[in-house]
């Protein structure tokens, strides 16, 4: 039996969910997934960017509740469900990683707005507009600098953390958008992608009825 529980919206379009439900999976833990169906008013307004809170996911383990993606990373590295952290151990660079999270998880409001999550839709040449390059050129930044201070193939090194986790989603929009990357980011989104969960949550999403016409591009 599952030692807790984690409620997830749509596998197509909720970043949010695919966040956290790596940080799960990165972790060890053994969990139950329960989704909500796009029917519920609270989850549709999340994925549009309508609503202030972010409801999805939702970890409840041993009695707690925990709803906010950066609280689930930073329960699941406290508790080390598999005896591993999903955090760097070094100091330093445990800083380093918290303040990307906390970048992704705060900011780049335009590439959200402009390219949200799709994994069932592809779009060559889709024209990006300046308010979202410049969230790209900031993200692409971030890897770059990750990789080399680190050694890579990960941003904190060997194996994936919280970093990976929370920057995942993007990896998919680049797909998606068809956005133009140099060799290094390139490589690390296609690393990104081809992990094992990341292969696993995109084939069930491909596999959802679920759909959401605003947000399929026109352009």
């Amino acid at each position: 039996m599952a030692e807790s529980a984690l409620v997830i919206s749509s596998k197509n379009y909720s970043s949010w969910s695919l966040r956290g439900w790596l940080l799960a999976r990165m972790s060890g833990l053994k969990f139950e997934e329960r989704a909500v169906s796009l029917d519920n008013s609270a989850a549709r307004a999340e994925i549009l960017l309508l609503s202030p809170s972010i409801l999805v996911p939702c970890l409840n383990h041993n009695g707690l509740t925990i709803w906010d993606t950066v609280a689930i990373g930073e329960y699941l590295n406290e508790i080390k469900p598999a005896g591993h952290p999903i955090l760097p151990e070094d100091v330093g660079a445990r800083a380093r990683s918290r303040s990307i999270c906390g970048e992704m998880h705060s900011g780049f409001t335009g590439l959200r707005s402009a390219l949200p999550m799709n994994l069932k839709r592809h779009y060559p040449n889709f024209k990006i507009w300046a308010g979202a390059l410049a969230d790209i050129e900031r993200i692409t930044d971030i890897w770059r600098d990750c990789l080399k201070t680190y050694g890579g193939p990960y941003l904190f090194g060997a194996a994936p953390t919280m970093a990976d986790a929370m920057y995942a989603p993007v990896c998919t929009r680049f797909l998606t958008y068809d956005v133009k990357l140099d060799k290094t980011c390139a490589d690390y989104r296609d690393r990104i992608m081809a992990l094992p969960d990341m292969v696993e949550w995109i084939e069930a999403a491909r596999n959802e009825p679920d759909e959401m016409p605003e947000l399929d591009a026109e352009f």
